[in-house]
């Protein structure tokens, strides 16, 4: 998956999902959520595949090892370029999920990276310290998971924008910053806290955006998506 900005196809079939697209070049990279993937399963894939998509399948797996090592065969065979388990599922599962995916990726094919989610962009302090009982501060606790997932040998993580520059110290350039959570300047934040411009992304390390609402809100998404794109890449107007 290159590094053009991710459209969360956050729709609830794949009919309203294509006659999105449609209004979009096919180069584009999607993101495939739990909302449509329950909705449509495994044909919503295969058919963005056979229209050429890039597929972030994110459906962030959390069980016990055996069954997500289980899982990730299964993904792997659908032949996506990302998928996702939560970091908080610890090391043992996270390397379950990394084993299963390199079993299930046919040969001569190359296996979809693997990232782990650290924490959520719709999650503050006052969660971290009151529901989930972590006493340290909240961008510690994303750090501690992406130490851990690089630990696992995944490729990278899910973050907010304000944890990739520290997430680059500590687990290096390359491993995936990949981060939602994206408004416009003028945008509505919804249900997400911390958020951040597209800009800003980039200037903070970032290697992948995820964008939904931004783009597939907007009143014309074809404009929506090449100014994100614009700012994405470090050019200003």
């Amino acid at each position: 998956m290159n590094n053009s900005p991710i459209i969360a196809l956050d729709f609830n079939s794949a009919e309203k999902t294509f006659e999105f697209l449609k209004l979009l070049d096919r180069s584009v990279n999607v993101k495939v959520g739990m909302e449509l993937y329950y909705k449509e399963g495994p044909a919503m894939i295969a058919r963005l595949k056979e229209e050429g998509y890039s597929i972030f399948l994110d459906l962030k797996l959390h069980d016990i090892p055996n069954t997500v090592k289980s899982a990730m065969r299964v993904l792997a065979s659908l032949e996506v370029d990302m998928v996702n388990v939560h970091a908080a599922g610890g090391k043992t599962m996270m390397e379950a999920a990394l084993e299963g995916l390199e079993s299930g990726t046919l040969a001569g094919q190359k296996r979809p990276a693997l990232i782990a989610v650290t924490q959520l962009t719709s999650t503050d302090e006052r969660q971290v310290r009151e529901e989930q009982l972590i006493t340290v501060p909240l961008h510690e606790s994303v750090e501690h998971y992406a130490k851990l997932a690089k630990s696992a040998h995944l490729d990278g993580v899910v973050c907010s924008v304000q944890e990739a520059k520290i997430i680059e110290k500590v687990c290096g350039k390359d491993f995936f910053k990949v981060t939602p959570g994206i408004r416009l300047a003028s945008g509505d934040v919804h249900d997400q806290k911390r958020v951040a411009t597209p800009a800003k992304a980039w200037q903070e390390g970032s290697t992948h955006i995820v964008v939904g609402r931004a783009i597939t809100g907007a009143e014309n998404p074809r404009d929506a998506y090449e100014k994100v794109n614009t700012l994405w890449k470090g050019i200003t107007s």
